[in-house]
């Protein structure tokens, strides 16, 4: 077994020194909580941030918000971006939520999957859009129970494919599904499992930000959860897929890389969670920021290095080494 090197937990990603950067406090109109916000660059270098907002009936629709450094002078829409539509979308009856943002350079669009809360739990739902202000809604594309998915940015074997979590009769983990046309979806294939025992993300786990393009196969940062005696804890890890083929797992790391450790990330409407939707490269295409929901109550950032990133896996990382089959 490879002996994994240890970290302090801030050498990876550093916390904006400012943080919280988004709060209800800072929006145009009144909110509960703002968190979990997907996130793009538009083609203007302009920074996008479709947070998902928890108004105060407890239902969350999708705001934007923009700023040129995607640090600070943040510019927020005075209303609702995406909003519930249960008349003609009956699955958004309780709003929708958690973003996570494509661009489809083929298509000239961006892909916005977003989870769809219905009175049969949550499912997956996406829209395109080209200016995050007109939406093509394509409607639920997985029932529920499904959630945390994003579009890989090009066709794979010549379909689209997305990644996403559907809780099974074998748990809660993350799989892959291919579709010809975005609207039908099949060839699901478990991808990466939930471990078990006493592990950091042996509760269940998620897709936390897109899948990033790297010359060593698709990043992928995820979110998992640990259940103790006092509530969950969220965390977040990395694992490194195949690019040709997304459905083989290279490298999964052992341990946490980014955990709660600030009050806001500690202390909030649901505690101990650092969840991310989003993020942005910089010009150079090293340094990424990073946005995540803190608590479930604010949006913060944190940065770091792709190159970073890729090294730690190769250093901590070990491949899956059980064939999955959710069989």
């Amino acid at each position: 077994m490879k002996e994994m090197a240890f970290f302090r937990a801030d050498s990876i990603f550093k916390r904006y020194e400012k943080n919280p950067i988004l709060t209800a406090e800072k929006w145009p109109y009144p909110v509960n909580a703002v968190f979990n916000p997907g996130a793009t660059r538009l083609k203007d270098g302009t920074v996008l941030l479709l947070c998902r907002v928890e108004d105060k009936t407890g239902l969350s629709h999708l705001c934007a918000a923009y700023s040129h450094n995607g640090v600070d002078s943040w510019k927020i829409e005075p209303a609702m971006s995406l909003h519930p539509d249960p008349d003609s979308y009956p699955e958004e009856i309780w709003g929708i939520e958690d973003p996570r943002i494509t661009y489809l350079s083929s298509l000239d669009k961006y892909a916005v999957a977003y989870t769809s809360y219905s009175r049969g739990g949550a499912g997956v739902s996406l829209a395109l859009t080209k200016d995050f202000v007109h939406y093509e809604r394509l409607g639920v594309i997985l029932p529920p129970e499904d959630k945390d998915a994003a579009l890989l940015p090009h066709l794979i074997k010549g379909k689209w494919a997305i990644i996403h979590r559907p809780v099974t009769s074998l748990g809660a983990h993350i799989w892959i599904s291919y579709s010809p046309d975005m609207k039908n979806w099949g060839s699901h294939k478990l991808i990466l499992q939930a471990r078990r025992g006493a592990w950091w993300d042996a509760g269940k786990i998620g897709l936390a930000a897109p899948p990033i393009e790297t010359p060593k196969g698709w990043l992928i940062l995820y979110h998992g959860v640990r259940f103790t005696a006092s509530g969950a804890i969220y965390r977040l890890g990395l694992a490194l897929l195949d690019m040709a083929n997304p459905e083989k797992c290279l490298l999964r790391g052992k341990a946490w890389i980014f955990g709660p450790e600030a009050p806001y990330e500690r202390f909030g409407d649901v505690n101990n969670v650092v969840f991310p939707c989003g993020y942005v490269l910089d010009g150079d295409g090293d340094k990424i920021f990073l946005y995540y929901g803190a608590a479930d109550s604010c949006i913060a950032l944190a940065s770091g290095s792709l190159k970073e990133l890729l090294q730690w896996l190769e250093e901590n990382g070990e491949p899956e080494k059980a064939e999955l089959s959710p069989f």
